[in-house]
């Protein structure tokens, strides 16, 4: 039995029994995502990170069991020209009014002017409840008392309706990417394959592995609490790989088919040499993913969950139901045939394209690997004044109604939009002390174009006197220097010279502006921890897989400079403003922080897919006695159609994520396109021939221990190995 037993043995009961293989993997997907809605999904908040003092900040807080419900403000001001105090006057007064006959409001402020006097402001408390909707009746009050008053312009802003109308908006953002993911996929797959039928079945498989991960991702939240973005990660990654097992698979067991065998003899070699190498392109990605647990951090523990999850399920759906799937269509899975599209997959003639690429890597391979490298890490060199911010309100999308008016809202009241939020922790007998050094905390920000002086601030302190919370307001937008610098003065001057002074006190700054700050550090110190693990695993799996240490070497060296070139292109788009018109976003000057980590794991498992394919085909060949030239040859041409397919499934999803409203999926799709552009044309078909001819029969070294069997001699030929596969009697 081949190496590839367990695959193989899988492939030959689901393609002798497809009926019971089918309904089984119908009923495990059904299972998994009604799993997911029984037990619901678990948001993951600060407490499930640990990111320095912005997480000290938090737990004082929560130590001090405040009451802190929802506040929403409803904001009056002039839609052109000078406000109208009086008629705004009458508005607030009627806001007062219907707001306090709602029964969701507790509490209804007076209202209170601008420093400018050209808005004012009403505060609406909202009682306790976890019920989302309930804001809506203050939208709908605020919408009524807006038509009362057309000469104003009235509407409301906080953190419920700012949250309503995001989760509308992402709503939408993954409606779409469905949408046009599943035709730009479908697309792609009836040029690959020609077929209709033969399309549709590893788009199938790619949606059956989403939907049984997206379920099981809400189970497993229970355990690893989950993001919002989590199910967008499952659909993205999703979408990739299982479509690519899929046509890996497929196309294998059509190729054994147009050579004469028989259904079910094509499934089990297809098994034998696809099947075997999805499995270890899927524990690659599994093992990348599993990198980013060593982060310590909600978001990159809820991604690696989803991501495992999917890439699991869709490494099981190929080796299991694509079998029975298969040997049941037999030759049907050619059907219907798309008759232009058919003639150009059927073509027996040679490739004219992948060879002529080739031709400079067989020819020069030492000038074409010079300047493939160069140009890469010239690509790959803006990455190294990579800035890392969080995208924050300011980064939001504007054209939702709500967004304007935060923005007029912390135009005219600045407080009201980014804050620092500090934290005291003392004996209660120590409160009037605490309360003496804020308040010269506050007189010393006076005149400090760095905080804002519109007096909303006021300390909050706990029932049993022992913490104190003041929000200290800077004008700026929170990814700006400025506020940054404010943090920086408030964690480093203000703080220590004021309420550092207080005998048992314990204090630290938190709020987004500390989170950004502190959440980027967290990821630079955490970045060569994740990249080690996953640069360790991976060559051991590719050691082990292909006997060779230079071939792990390798494969290392050629993901990490395809990752780099896509780290410098991200850097290049979104530092600058030159794409803002072409992309559709706002350049904040930064990288979204988790990004370069995230985006490392990714590109690290899903360009292991190809190199895998790729590297087994010359392998077959080396095995066969073939030189290596000729076997790079023979190897890259062989695997061109497929991995090219691939990496236009990958492109196609990736891209499509590029188009999304807010900033992070957009930074995410790009990177992941250009990646996988990148490693699927100049790595693969320039980079990596150029190396292996270099390095010849060096390729295949490996110490005694590894070696096992000369290489040449560690597999059966291809003919024994379908000896060996085919079913006796």
């Amino acid at each position: 039995m081949s190496r590839g037993q367990i695959t193989v043995r899988a492939a030959r009961w689901s393609a002798t029994h497809p009926w019971r293989a089918i309904a089984m993997w119908v009923a495990v997907v059904i299972a998994c995502f009604a799993i997911g809605s029984v037990t619901g999904t678990k948001q993951a908040d600060d407490s499930d990170s640990d990111i320095g003092e912005v997480t000290r900040a938090d737990n004082i807080v929560k130590s001090g069991n405040f009451a802190d419900p929802d506040v929403e403000s409803v904001l009056i001001t002039s839609p052109a020209g000078t406000l109208d105090q009086a008629e705004a006057a009458k508005a607030a007064s009627v806001v007062i009014q219907r707001m306090r006959a709602l029964g969701g409001v507790a509490e209804v402020a007076q209202p209170m002017p601008s420093p400018k006097k050209d808005a004012l402001i009403v505060r609406v408390t909202l009682k306790d409840g976890d019920n989302d909707n309930r804001v809506q009746p203050l939208l709908d009050t605020t919408a009524q008392i807006q038509q009362q008053y057309p000469n104003l312009r009235i509407e409301e802003v906080g953190g419920l309706s700012i949250d309503k109308a995001l989760n509308e908006t992402l709503g939408k953002d993954f409606k779409r990417a469905e949408m046009f993911s599943l035709p730009v996929t479908l697309a792609i797959l009836l040029v690959a394959f020609g077929a209709l039928i033969a399309a549709s079945v590893p788009l199938l498989l790619a949606l059956s592995a989403v939907v049984a991960a997206i379920g099981l991702s809400a189970a497993a939240s229970q355990l690893v609490p989950a993001v919002d973005a989590v199910n967008s990660v499952i659909l993205l990654i999703g979408m990739a790989v299982g479509v690519d097992y899929s046509l890996f698979y497929l196309r294998r067991e059509r190729e054994e088919r147009a050579k004469g065998r028989g259904h079910v003899d094509a499934v089990e070699i297809a098994a034998a040499t696809s099947g075997h190498a999805v499995v270890v392109s899927g524990t690659a990605v599994i093992i990348s993913m599993a990198g980013l647990f060593l982060a310590r951090d909600a978001v990159f523990s809820s991604f690696a969950v989803g991501s495992i999850l999917v890439v699991a399920v869709a490494v099981v759906g190929s080796l299991t139901v694509l079998p029975a799937v298969l040997a049941k269509l037999g030759r049907w899975v050619d059907r219907p045939r798309i008759p232009f599209l058919w003639r150009l997959t059927a073509s027996k003639g040679q490739p004219r394209f992948w060879p002529a690429v080739l031709k400079p890597a067989l020819k020069h391979p030492v000038a074409t690997l010079l300047v493939a490298v160069t140009a890469l890490l010239a690509v790959a060199s803006p990455a190294l004044g990579m800035t890392l911010k969080f995208p924050g309100t300011e980064d939001l999308p504007r054209d939702t109604a709500v967004m304007k008016a935060y923005d007029r809202l912390t135009a005219a009241f600045p407080s009201t939009g980014t804050s620092h939020e500090v934290a005291v922790r003392a004996p209660a007998n120590q409160q009037p002390a605490v309360k003496a050094a804020l308040a010269e905390l506050v007189q010393r920000k006076q005149n400090d174009k760095l905080f804002a002086q519109d007096g909303l601030e006021e300390p909050r302190v706990s029932k049993d006197g022992t913490v104190t919370v003041l929000e200290v307001a800077t004008p700026y937008e929170g990814g700006s220097q400025q506020a940054r610098d404010s943090l920086t003065k408030l964690r480093n001057e203000l703080m220590p010279e004021t309420v550092g002074k207080v005998p048992g006190v314990e204090y630290a700054v938190g709020g987004f502006v500390a989170a950004d700050v502190d959440y980027a550090a967290h990821t630079r110190a955490k970045l060569p921890l994740v990249i080690g693990f996953v640069l360790l695993l991976t060559l051991i799996v590719m050691m082990v897989t292909f006997r060779s240490v230079v071939v792990a070497v390798t494969a290392i060296l050629l993901n990490m400079l395809s990752a780099g070139a896509a780290y410098g292109v991200v850097t290049a788009v979104f530092q600058n403003t030159w794409a803002e018109g072409i992309l559709d976003f706002r350049s904040n000057g930064s990288v979204v922080s988790w990004l370069p980590l995230f985006l490392f794991v990714v590109l690290f498992g899903l360009s292991m897919d190809y190199h895998v394919f790729v590297v087994s085909r010359i392998r077959e060949a080396v095995l066969r006695g073939v030189p290596t030239k000729q076997a790079v040859a023979e190897g890259i041409t062989g695997s061109a159609g497929v991995v090219t397919s691939a990496a236009a499934v990958m492109i196609g999803v990736f891209a499509v994520f590029a188009t999304l409203s807010t900033l992070d999926m957009k930074q995410l799709g790009v990177g992941l396109a250009v990646a996988i552009l990148i490693d699927a044309t100049i790595i693969r078909a320039v980079v990596l021939p150029s190396a292996m001819i270099l390095l010849g029969d060096t390729n295949w070294w490996a110490p005694r221990w590894l070696r096992g069997r000369h290489p040449k001699h560690a597999a059966p030929a291809p003919a024994e190995e379908e000896r060996e596969l085919t079913p006796v009697g």
